[in-house]
């Protein structure tokens, strides 16, 4: 065996061994190990020289690596074989060009195979989001509650990583966040289409981050591929942030991934219920970070709006509806454009079915009477709150409003107050305290702001109330 064979068949042997004194040499921890140093492989010894392959073509990760890392590599990976070697990281194109396909070593080879553009996996990566054909700018309504939000994404899909980086868009549910963000999207993608973007909401990246763990266990590649669809973003749009924060693994993936993307000057877009400052449990690291760019919130819409969106909406239609209609739904629905959307969706299918020839107010009123109007049997009251709750935890009633304090009524308990607070808004903490058994307004404020803090962070606490939620109002 040659001495260059001698050193190819230690270093191959002892490949995941140089990577732990790395690891241990940099006090790495195990996120940062598994992003830059885990995915390395040992492609090739030639001239004395060591040719390590980055698994990727992603030249951001090559400029880290080697600006952190090379002198490191150079003491353990001559260390292992035995004799003073320089150092080459090469990305996946640059090694197949250099050394053809036939390479050097089987690690090299199976590493070279696994992520060539054939791997279905690899591709899945690379596949294009898939975003909303009706949210686009020239469908958005411009009013005086979202005029700064559409400016500024507008602005940022102009000139993505170059101003108000990162965007972060805020207000209640159905005011339109989404559809700004869609826009953002849809327009890079038509003016610069050779743009990476990926939308994808907090629930669907906080599922592939459990994945990636949960099939990481049995393939290191997994969390790779995971990290890399997400860190070779050119846009990153991210729905309702708030629902990350807590999260302990996933907040830690999107730090590190928003940190790589801000670096590269890569556009990111977030939206949340509310502003950084009103995240109670959100980590200063994360708050300093939301706010380096530009916050814009969306309001409820006037009467102005309402009634331009409902008219935008009357616009795909080849149906007559009377202004007195549209009026009659503006003034009654102020809250978002969802309910509003929902509202005028219910006039279009009456005028399907009864084939009128206009829709006026006196039609709106008729069809809508239950919409917003609901009957007694769907009005949500402390009773029905309470009997949701005990049913779930399968504990009486009695229990709830008796002085108990053992551990299964107390959160059952708080959940009531919690819940009494979010569905019967104008009830007061002492109304709360009086239907509880007689407990005092503070007990009932804290029993309420108790669960709201924890709901920030405990899978478990999440997962029974919306639950409980559910049960109460099944269309949210």
């Amino acid at each position: 065996m040659s001495s260059s064979d001698s050193v190819t068949q230690r270093l191959t042997q002892g490949w995941e061994e140089v990577k732990q004194h790395i690891r241990e040499d940099c006090g790495l921890t195990d996120i940062s190990f598994d992003t830059w140093i885990a995915p390395l492989t040992f492609l090739a010894y030639k001239d004395q020289t060591v040719y390590i392959l980055i698994p990727t073509d992603n030249v951001i990760q090559q400029n880290y690596v080697e600006a952190h890392y090379i002198d490191f590599f150079k003491v353990a990976v001559s260390e292992q074989a035995g004799v003073n070697v320089s150092i080459v990281f090469l990305l996946k194109k640059d090694a197949e060009a250099f050394f053809g396909k036939q390479t050097t070593g089987e690690a090299a080879e199976a590493s070279l195979s696994d992520f060539r553009e054939d791997n279905p996996e690899d591709q899945d990566l690379a596949s294009s989001v898939i975003l909303n054909e009706k949210y686009r700018f020239d469908t958005f309504v411009v009013g005086s509650n979202n005029n700064f939000a559409y400016s500024a994404a507008l602005a940022v899909a102009e000139s993505p990583g170059n101003v108000y980086n990162p965007l972060f868009l805020y207000g209640g549910p159905g005011l339109g966040k989404t559809h700004l963000m869609h826009s953002v999207g849809h327009f890079i993608s038509m003016n610069n289409p050779g743009k990476k973007i990926l939308y994808v909401t907090s629930e669907q990246f906080t599922n592939e981050v459990i994945d990636s763990i949960r099939s990481g266990k049995q393939d290191s590649r997994v969390m790779t591929r995971f990290r890399e669809k997400y860190r070779t973003a050119d846009v990153l749009l991210l729905d309702d942030v708030q629902f990350i924060i807590g999260k302990e693994s996933t907040q830690e993936e999107f730090f590190h991934t928003f940190n790589v993307l801000h670096q590269a000057g890569k556009q990111i877009v977030l939206s949340s219920d509310r502003p950084p400052r009103q995240m109670e449990t959100l980590d200063e690291r994360f708050r300093s970070r939301f706010e380096m760019g530009l916050i814009a919130d969306i309001q409820t819409p006037d009467y102005e709006t309402r009634m331009a969106i409902l008219k935008k909406l009357g616009e795909e239609y080849p149906y007559h509806i009377d202004d007195s209609a549209y009026a009659y739904v503006a003034n009654n629905i102020k809250s978002n454009i969802r309910e509003l959307e929902g509202a005028f969706n219910k006039l279009i299918a009456h005028y399907r079915i009864h084939n009128i020839d206009v829709m006026t107010e006196k039609d709106a009123e008729y069809v809508l009477k239950d919409f917003l109007h609901p009957s007694l049997d769907n009005i949500i009251t402390m009773s029905k709150v309470f009997e949701a709750v005990c049913e779930h935890f399968h504990i009486q009633q009695a229990d709830l409003v008796s002085k108990k304090r053992s551990a299964d009524v107390v959160l059952p308990r708080h959940i009531a107050m919690y819940l009494c607070r979010r569905f019967i808004p104008n009830s007061s903490f002492e109304e709360i305290g009086n239907a509880l058994g007689g407990r005092d307004h503070t007990t009932i404020m804290n029993g309420n702001n108790r669960i709201a803090d924890q709901l920030q962070s405990d899978p478990e606490l999440i997962r029974n109330v919306d639950i409980l939620v559910k049960k109460l109002n099944p269309s949210l």
